[in-house]
């Protein structure tokens, strides 16, 4: 019954793992469940955050990170004397977490596993307001959206292609780029080998020659979602100052 709650982008949140384990259940019931409030909720984005943590044997599986709306709303069909008891329980961890946050603490008087508690959270505050700071420095990144497609491509590709030499050239380009993708399905909470797969099946069902399919890539999935679009350039702009080469571009 231990980290019941955690920090996650500055708040407190508990994840679908540790509600499947606390409550005994299936952590599929708990994604399904939680699926099931996707058609009802209208904030749903603001109380569940899809994410990904390894498993025993290292690979990712889907996680969702709720806030306390999005754990009292899952939480509200658990019944029974137990479930009860375990509510009270979160109820009390987020209350114990939040009041964390907003106070000042003296740390030499914390234990050692909240003065770790308390200097992470003191690094995610700093690193927020770097990156706050660093979109205000390089806000041009609205040019690039406003570009047409075929110039967004080539202007991202190049500064991708410019990290990959900062870096020692090779294989670095198509590392930078794949790191640039599993970003983007992070942040979008989607997954680009699924909506490429789906986008190839659907140009075979409309006729389009196999060439054609073969040829088509992740950057058409992106080219054909403003939203995801957006994202990925958001991303190639940090990472393109990441690697100082935002500057000698654009």
């Amino acid at each position: 019954m231990e980290n019941l709650v955690i920090m996650k982008n500055q708040q407190a949140v508990t994840t679908s793992l540790q509600v499947a384990e606390t409550f005994d259940k299936q952590h599929g019931h708990i994604l399904r469940d939680v699926e099931n409030l996707k058609k009802d909720v209208s904030n749903f984005g603001e109380m569940f955050l899809e994410g990904s943590e390894p498993d025993s044997y290292g690979r990712d599986r889907k996680v969702i990170y709720m806030n306390r709306d999005g754990f009292t709303l899952l939480a509200m069909g658990f019944t029974g004397s137990k479930a009860m008891q375990f509510k009270l329980k979160y109820i009390q961890a987020f209350n114990d977490m939040e009041s964390h946050i907003k106070q000042e603490l003296d740390t030499s008087n914390l234990s050692p596993e909240l003065q770790m508690f308390n200097g992470l959270f003191k690094s995610l505050a700093k690193q927020e307001l770097a990156t706050k700071n660093l979109e205000t420095k390089v806000d041009g990144i609205s040019d690039i959206v406003a570009l047409n497609t075929t110039d967004w491509r080539q202007d991202s590709q190049a500064l991708i292609r410019k990290m990959g030499t900062q870096v020692g050239g090779g294989l670095a380009y198509q590392e930078i780029g794949s790191a640039i993708y599993q970003e983007l399905d992070r942040r979008a909470a989607c997954k680009l080998d699924r909506r490429l797969t789906n986008l190839r099946n659907r140009m075979a069902g409309e006729g389009a020659s196999k060439t054609k399919q073969r040829n088509t890539r992740k950057l058409d999935v992106i080219a054909n979602d403003k939203r995801l679009l957006e994202i990925y350039l958001a991303i190639v702009k940090e990472y393109a100052v990441k690697y100082k080469v935002w500057n000698d571009e654009f």
